[in-house]
This record gives structure tokens, C-alpha cells and sequence, in this order.
């Protein structure tokens, strides 16, 4: 089994949140994943380690159903793009190494 990271990023829509509840709940669901966590504000947050437990934020039914109908983005949000990854191959390094230490096998953005 492998963990996902789960962020957030660009502008907020109605449903963003839904996705994201309906995307905690099938990980747990599905007996393919172990640890469900969440990068607050997208890539940077990621890269600067703000990575949360999502299974310990939402571990109530009440609290997905809360979360889907939150205005905003629950996770926080960021602007940053990611450069080629010529252009700036020790971010990609950094982004690897973070993938390895929280052993990512599933990654939504």
C-alpha cells in the first residue's frame, strides 16, 4: 500500500471542495491506500512541508458534509507554476524526495 497527497490550487469553484471530500472518502474506501494527506496552499505549501492528516481532519461523515458545501478551498490555494523541469531540476528533486519520505503513490492537484 502507498499514500495520497491531496492540494489545492488556482481559483475556488463550487465543487472544489466536493472533490475533495468525494477524493478523501474513495482513498479510504478503497483498501489501496494507507495515509490520506493533504498539502495546505497547493505546490508551495508541499514544498515548504505543511502537509496534513486528512484522515485525522475528516474523520466523521458530519465532517465531509460540512466540507462539501464550505465555500472556498478547504485546503488553501497558491498561484505557483511549476517551471519545466529542465529549467529548475532541484525542485523536481525536492518534490521526489518529499513523494519518497511520505511514500506518495497518488497524487491530485
Amino acid at each position: 500500500m502507498s499514500n495520497m497527497l491531496i492540494a489545492q490550487s488556482g481559483g475556488p469553484t463550487a465543487a472544489i471542495n466536493a472533490s475533495l471530500s468525494g477524493a478523501i472518502q474513495e482513498a479510504i474506501r478503497s483498501g489501496e491506500i494507507d495515509q490520506v494527506y493533504g498539502a495546505l496552499n497547493g505546490v508551495e505549501g508541499m514544498l515548504a512541508g505543511t502537509i496534513i492528516d486528512l484522515r485525522t481532519q475528516f474523520s466523521r461523515q458530519e465532517d465531509f458534509s460540512i466540507l462539501e458545501c464550505t465555500p472556498a478551498m478547504a485546503l488553501g490555494s497558491c498561484r505557483f507554476r511549476l517551471p519545466e523541469e529542465d529549467a529548475d531540476p532541484a525542485l523536481y528533486e525536492k518534490i521526489d524526495e518529499i513523494f519518497r519520505r511520505y511514500d506518495i503513490g497518488y497524487f491530485f492537484y
